[in-house]
C-alpha cells in the first residue's frame, strides 16, 4: 500500500495502516531528532511524544506533504516546548553521549566529531533545524519553509547564518583551517 492509502486507512481507524506508517518513518524521525538534540535518551523522549501527538491527531494530517515531514514538524514543536519548559537543560552532559556509531561518525575522528557536534548544538534550534533538514536530509528550501512555518527567504538566511557560524566555530577549534591564514 502506498503512503496516501495508508494515511486514508489510518484516518478511518485502521491500526495496522497507522503502525505501518509509523514503522516506515521512524528511522527518519529518530535520526532527525537525535541530530537536533545530540542526546540519544532525550531524543527518544521527543520521538515518543511526537508519535503520541501524531497518533492522537492523525485525522488532522493533510496529505499534501509527506508523512515524515509532518512528523518532523511535530517533533520540532515538541522540542521547542521542552526548551521553553526546561531552560536549564544541559545538552552536552557527557553521561548522555553514548549514541550509536555509524558510518558517518567513523569517518571523523572522535575529537573532531565532538567539536562538530558541539558547534552544531550551539546553534539556536531555528538555525540547527534548517541546517540539519537541508544538509542531513536533503530537504528543499520550500519543504523546510513548510515544516518550520516561515518564508523561503527566512530559511535561506538561517541556513546562511548557520553555515557561517559553524565555519567560524570550527576554525576557532582548529577543525577547519581559516581561509585568512597565510600558508
Amino acid at each position: 500500500m502506498d503512503e496516501k492509502r495508508l494515511i486514508e486507512e489510518a484516518k478511518k481507524g485502521n491500526k495496522e495502516a497507522l503502525h505501518t506508517l509509523i514503522e516506515n518513518n521512524l528511522n527518519i524521525l529518530s535520526g532527525f531528532v537525535t541530530k537536533m538534540t545530540q542526546d540519544y535518551h532525550f531524543a527518544q523522549d521527543v520521538v515518543q511524544e511526537t508519535l503520541l501527538r501524531a497518533i492522537m491527531n492523525i485525522d488532522k494530517f493533510s496529505p499534501d506533504a509527506k508523512f515524515s515531514t509532518w512528523l518532523i514538524k511535530i517533533s520540532i514543536n515538541v522540542y521547542k516546548d521542552f526548551l521553553r519548559k526546561n531552560k536549564r537543560y544541559a545538552y552536552l552532559d557527557d553521561s548522555y553521549k553514548d549514541y550509536v556509531q555509524d558510518v558517518e561518525h567513523v569517518a571523523i575522528s572522535n575529537s573532531e566529531y565532538k567539536d562538530i557536534c558541539s558547534a552544531v548544538l550551539s546553534l539556536d534550534y531555528k538555525f540547527r533545524a534548517v541546517f540539519i533538514l537541508k544538509h542531513f536530509y536533503g530537504y528543499k528550501y520550500k519543504e523546510i519553509a513548510k515544516i518550520l512555518n516561515c518564508p523561503v527567504g527566512t530559511v535561506r538566511s538561517r541556513l546562511h547564518f548557520a553555515i557561517k557560524f559553524l565555519i567560524k566555530e570550527l576554525e576557532k577549534k582548529g577543525v577547519l583551517e581559516s581561509e585568512s591564514k597565510e600558508e
